[in-house]
């Protein structure tokens, strides 16, 4: 019962967990290097970020600093671009790169690109469902610890919180997609407006695909853990 939290599944989520470390060490050193070389251009990420929003008719749409590391995005409910200080600022290639990623989400709302209105709409869903699942899997621990409710019926409630945690691990696979193209539209518009030189090109594609590989490992976390959660159900079931 109690190999929810430390059990002979947990094995399972391993690879998940070095995959994460290893994307977070790679998309620190990849940015770090490049946020010491400047952008040929000369122009802070905001700048290029308002570059790329104007040449696409975006010319309303706010390029805002917010404070925090690497905490930029793009808001669609607000539709506008916010910025960590570093990359509203910074001129280098790895500010202009991440502000440019950003301005591509801007971008994907503009084309009404499909996967983005998708995890739109899966933002609620899938909050929701992580949080419930958390709950239950937690606060259905404690209870049967106290003897307040029966082993058999959180049991009972483990589909509850797989199915919060598969709305979580699909809104993970709708954002990949949806990461990718934002980071293929940003290099298109950076070379096409002059805002990147082609031998800048490969620099920004290394801080993106650092940045893209979270997400991978974020995918590949909830699967995993989808998978533990699954195995420990079935391992329930086949004890009664």
């Amino acid at each position: 019962m109690f190999g929810i939290f430390f059990g002979p599944f947990d094995w399972l989520l391993l690879p998940g967990m070095l995959l994460g470390f290893y994307a977070q060490m790679k998309l620190s050193s990849t940015y770090s290097r490049y946020s010491q070389e400047p952008v040929g251009s000369g122009l802070s990420g905001a700048q290029a970020a308002r570059e790329i929003l104007d040449q696409a008719g975006l010319q309303e749409m706010p390029v805002e600093q917010v404070p925090g590391h690497l905490t930029d995005h793009y808001d669609p409910t607000k539709r506008a671009l916010f910025l960590s200080e570093a990359n509203f600022h910074g001129r280098s290639l790895a500010a202009v790169g991440v502000a440019a990623h950003e301005a591509g989400h801007a971008l994907q709302h503009q084309a009404a690109y499909t996967p983005l209105h998708i995890r739109m709409a899966l933002v609620p869903a899938a909050s929701f469902g992580s949080q419930a699942a958390l709950i239950i899997l937690v606060l259905g621990y404690l209870l049967v610890m106290f003897r307040v409710i029966s082993p058999h019926l959180y049991r009972d409630l483990l589909p509850f919180a797989i199915g919060g945690y598969a709305l979580a691990a699909l809104f993970q696979l709708v954002t990949l997609p949806v990461e990718y193209d934002a980071s293929r539209r940003a290099k298109v518009q950076l070379l096409r407006l002059g805002v990147l030189r082609r031998e800048e090109y490969s620099a920004v594609d290394a801080v993106l695909s650092a940045a893209a590989l979270t997400y991978v490992a974020g995918l590949v976390m909830a699967l995993l853990e989808l998978l533990r959660l699954v195995a420990i159900f079935r391992g329930m079931d086949d004890r009664d």
